[in-house]
């Protein structure tokens, strides 16, 4: 089947980047980076991630909005097209395959994460969290956790969001969504700072996220700043590659990818001031990950004024966040199964979805009736793992950095100096060269780290 090239774009600058960024926003902001800042140095943490931004994160982003743009088609379209312009081998698609295989795996269980959080929106709504104890706050969580039917309803719930935004297409349905959940997910964020900051502790909190204590830095933490730099941002996950196949010639790339990085950190910042002044302000205890925004959150608000309306404003942030993020990782997929068997996207969405959601079932029973299937458990490196483990383990921690490393390698050393140079209209500039130095060399050494860290 011949490929044709994708002729739809963005309708405008500003709506691209806030899909580009609410596809990088997600559960990461809200609690992963602003605990690992508190508890790695604080603001010494935020200078090494800030680095690790520029150095690692926003010259891939460019690579790959790069690859995008030029070959304005799926992710291993793309690189197909690519590579046969550079005289290079077709094996190259597999980089974009490989994107597709980590997304399809990391939309299932993400969405079952996403269903916890539309399951509690009804609970705090209504008061259910109000004046209770750690005990009661617990038990619900468990509870929860313990229902494979509640959670396969709430992850079909996300999921067929999801589906139905992607499924109206750029600009009749990921356009629209984005329009009006982008500025939604930042009013919300606001008012929960400003919220945190009257009902909370703003001054523990200013002082856990940006005390600088360099003491902190070690070689590991570096490490930790460089992969949540990299995760943060979203790349190498081949969606940035599908939302840059539609963006017009006016846009600047290097432009855009700053945006895209700074806005997402900023995201970060923001969701540590609403959060962690909370935690302060009860005297309870910053770490836990889902623990934190499902247990420790809860009984906060529980137990603060308007602690239900707030509350719910937190669900709320936390589904639009995953939202942006959801619909980006399922386009991709959906771009290249329309491209490559010719199906209508009316068609392929729905399929992809309901695809997803078998899957994710495997992460919805490892919470209760598999949580005792550890089919690997005879390896020491993926011992005591259930497959919800294995799923998040072999996607994040080895198919993104390898895809990472790749997509630095294929347009740093495959793809000619002269077709960057000509993508991103810069001349042969010492902007450009450092960008590629930094493509070339130090993001493959830097994703080999993380790489390499996964294992040891």
């Amino acid at each position: 089947m011949q490929q044709i090239d994708i002729q739809e774009t963005w309708s405008s600058k500003l709506v691209f980047l806030m899909a580009a960024v609410g596809a990088a926003v997600g559960l990461g902001n809200l609690w992963k980076f602003p605990y690992t800042a508190g508890v790695s140095g604080g603001a010494a943490f935020v200078i090494v991630y800030l680095g690790a931004v520029a150095l690692v994160a926003v010259p891939i982003v460019i690579a790959e909005l790069l690859i995008g743009r030029r070959g304005r088609r799926s992710p291993p379209g793309s690189f197909l097209k690519l590579a046969k312009a550079a005289s290079a081998s077709p094996i190259w698609r597999w980089v974009g395959i490989l994107n597709i295989a980590a997304v399809f795996i990391i939309l299932s269980f993400y969405s079952v994460i996403a269903g916890w959080a539309l399951a509690y929106v009804p609970r705090i709504a209504t008061g259910a969290f109000a004046g209770a104890d750690s005990e009661h706050v617990t038990a619900t969580f468990a509870a929860l956790l313990a229902s494979p039917w509640q959670l396969a309803f709430w992850h079909a719930g996300f999921i067929a969001l999801t589906v139905v935004i992607v499924g109206r297409g750029i600009q009749g349905g990921i356009e629209k969504a984005v329009k009006f959940l982008m500025p939604a997910l930042f009013v919300m964020l606001i008012a929960l700072v400003i919220y945190a900051a009257v009902a909370g502790d703003m001054a523990k909190a200013l002082d856990f996220l940006f005390q600088a204590d360099f003491s902190k830095i070690t070689a590991e933490v570096v490490l930790s700043a460089v992969g949540q730099a990299f995760f943060s941002v979203s790349v190498a996950m081949g969606l940035l590659i599908a939302y840059g196949s539609y963006l017009s010639r006016d846009v600047s790339i290097p432009g855009a990818a700053v945006i895209i990085a700074g806005a997402d950190t900023a995201v970060a910042l923001l969701a540590g001031l609403a959060i962690f002044p909370l935690v302060f302000g009860n005297g309870l205890d910053p770490a836990g990950g889902p623990g934190l925004i499902f247990i420790t959150l809860p009984l906060a608000f529980g137990g603060m004024p308007a602690g239900a309306l707030f509350g719910t404003v937190f669900f709320l942030l936390f589904i639009v966040s995953a939202l942006t993020s959801s619909i980006a990782v399922m386009e991709p997929i959906v771009a290249w199964a329309d491209e490559h068997r010719g199906m209508r996207r009316s068609v392929t969405t729905p399929l992809v979805g309901f695809l997803a959601w078998l899957l994710g079932l495997s992460t919805v029973f490892s919470f209760n009736i598999w949580k005792d299937v550890r089919p690997l458990d005879g390896i020491e490196a993926f011992a005591g793992k259930t497959l919800f483990d294995l799923q998040d383990y072999l996607a994040v921690n080895i198919m993104l950095p390898i895809g990472g490393i790749l997509i630095a390698v294929f347009v740093g050393w495959v793809m000619p100096a002269s077709a960057t140079r000509e993508e991103l209209d810069l001349p042969d500039s010492p902007l450009f060269r450092v960008w590629r130095f930094l493509l070339r060399y130090v993001c493959p050494i830097a994703i080999g780290g993380i790489l390499i860290s996964n294992w040891v």
